[in-house]
């Protein structure tokens, strides 16, 4: 491949990893952090929901400043930043359920109506909502803010169907696996857009992980195992260290059909 050619490829690369089944394991373990973390400063610690979101729309903003700085793909960097919008996601929208009161249901529908439209504006503005184009500022911002959008989506909406359908943290994350499984069965036996695809993925991924971990931590008289928050939380990071550092994580070329 002569230099120009390489020199192109380089500038177009995608600054977030490939989407491998390794992805989906260590974004569906992020979500998980994301429940149990967030629960830890904002129940555990009794920050409250208040606090707690300043802190990780914080750190939030921090990392997501350094990873538009970044010049390539860097794992640490990619997964810290998706942490901190999982448990940012997580405390907002606790924050918005409970603190403002306008429930999970009504929760759950303004937040889609957030991810829609910066999904929306992301498509007007560049033509496109692939991860394939995630390698300049303005395309990252985009990216970043419907991921936390996402996050955010996620954790309503598995608070909702765990409390306000009947489904409990288990059956909710059933319903969400099952979920998952479906889409996968579409990518490998559709031609289905693989960009709407991955969208739908990675939303769903976040309610799974917030059932689980609420299946995880909260009390046995609401269905949960009643686990330390701060003890999983650990588990679930020292988790997300070894699949980083064991398994292969590269910047990938993406489907953008």
């Amino acid at each position: 491949m002569n230099s120009s050619v390489t020199d192109s490829a380089e500038r177009l690369a995608s600054k977030v990893p490939e989407v491998t089944l390794v992805f989906w394991i260590i974004k569906i373990a992020a979500t998980t952090l994301g429940e149990t973390g967030g629960d830890t400063v904002t129940m555990t610690l009794d920050w409250g929901y208040l606090l707690g979101t300043a802190l990780f729309l914080s750190l939030l903003v921090v990392f997501v400043i350094l990873q538009i700085a970044a010049n390539k793909f860097h794992p640490f960097l990619y997964w810290a930043t998706i942490v901190a919008s999982t448990t940012a996601g997580t405390t907002m929208a606790d924050f918005a359920d409970r603190s403002l009161g306008i429930g999970y249901a009504g929760g759950a529908s303004l937040l889609f109506v957030c991810v829609m439209a910066t999904l929306a504006a992301w498509y007007w503005s560049l033509g496109s909502i692939s991860v394939a184009t995630v390698a300049t500022p303005k395309v990252e911002a985009f990216y970043w803010l419907a991921i936390t959008f996402s996050q955010t989506l996620g954790t309503a909406l598995g608070d909702w169907t765990a409390d306000d359908t009947g489904l409990g943290y288990d059956g909710g994350a059933l319903l969400f696996g099952a979920g998952l499984m479906v889409l996968a069965a579409i990518y490998y036996w559709t031609n289905v857009s693989r960009v709407f695809l991955f969208w739908a993925a990675f939303i769903l991924t976040r309610p799974l992980g917030a059932t689980v971990g609420d299946f995880l931590d909260k009390p046995v008289s609401d269905g949960g195992l009643a686990l330390s928050r701060p003890i999983a939380t650990a588990v679930i990071g020292v988790f997300m260290v070894g699949c980083i550092i064991i398994l292969p994580q590269r910047a990938g070329r993406h489907p953008q059909g």
